[in-house]
């Protein structure tokens, strides 16, 4: 178990210096385990006690931590991915594009990410509906009202998306991202398994599974803009999707109850297989374990 301790900061200015001095006593984007707004627009950051904590932290078992806001309202951060200059790309609650100090927040934890010389900073496994916003200098445009979430950063290649209530895997490419072309949307991949619920939220050895209606797909991006399917596992009753998985081998799971635009009431994510585990062996993974009988998972 981590201990962690808790920051909040009531102004732009004050979460800027505790950034900095985060910083400056090594701690790194791998270390903020959760971003959240209360209504009034304060940011609470969570982070360990002790910053030699930070080599036991991976992606995975950032996923895996409960929440630490639980009484009154707060609407977390899923990840920010800095895309140069003044632009940052955005995932988290919804209920976040109404809190003025948006813009400011996002180009802090981008230029937190960017001095870590990181590529993206990811946050624990939170419940809430899904958006993603796009932000340049003062200004942010919500994905989600053209149906673009779970926004993924690829290096080189430019961003990966869900849309709502849809089966496809859009790619904004590196160029059109250059030029703000938001309305350039590709689809380069279409789920044999119905709507995409949810994104993994890395890619992995150019691989990225799809959380679908009738289960999950994963799929070769290393030939992007071509796309590929490189397995498929089916399910009869749902409720789970791979958030991310360990370098070594073996993925975080969490469930929740599939909705038309995602997953409802999701939990903090379980890690399950051992090094070496591959995308295939999740459904026998997931039946040995006690408290996943009667998902129905497919081989």
């Amino acid at each position: 178990m981590i201990l962690t301790r808790t920051l909040r900061f009531h102004s732009a200015l004050a979460m800027i210096q505790g950034l900095k001095s985060l910083f400056a006593d090594g701690f790194n984007p791998r270390s903020v385990l959760f971003i959240a707004f209360d209504r009034v627009g304060d940011v609470f950051v969570q982070v360990p006690e002790r910053v030699q904590d930070m080599a036991r932290l991976k992606v995975g078992n950032k996923l895996t931590l409960p929440w630490p806001f639980v009484d009154g309202d707060y609407f977390y951060l899923d990840a920010v991915h800095p895309m140069g200059g003044d632009t940052v790309v955005v995932n988290g609650d919804r209920r976040i594009g109404h809190i003025a100090s948006l813009v400011d927040v996002a180009a802090m934890v981008s230029w937190f990410v960017q001095e870590a010389h990181d590529e993206s900073i990811f946050f624990g496994c939170t419940p809430h509906q899904p958006g993603s916003w796009w932000i340049t200098e003062e200004h942010a445009e919500a994905l989600h009202v053209r149906g673009f979430v779970d926004i993924v950063a690829v290096k080189g290649q430019g961003l990966l998306a869900r849309r709502t209530m849809d089966n496809g895997l859009y790619l904004l490419t590196m160029d059109a991202a250059a030029r703000g072309a938001l309305n350039e949307w590709q689809k380069v991949f279409e789920s044999p398994l119905g709507n995409v619920l949810m994104l993994e939220r890395r890619l992995l050895y150019d691989q990225l599974v799809l959380n679908c209606q009738g289960g999950l797909v994963e799929v070769d991006l290393y030939d992007l803009p071509r796309a590929s399917e490189s397995g498929r596992i089916t399910m009869t009753d749902g409720g789970f999707a791979v958030v991310g998985r360990r370098s070594s081998g073996g993925f975080a799971v969490t469930r929740g109850e599939p909705m038309d635009w995602g997953f409802k009431d999701i939990k903090p994510a379980t890690l399950v297989g051992s090094e070496g585990c591959s995308f295939m062996e999740l459904p026998t993974v997931l039946r040995e374990l006690e408290g996943w009988w009667g998902l129905g998972v497919g081989p």
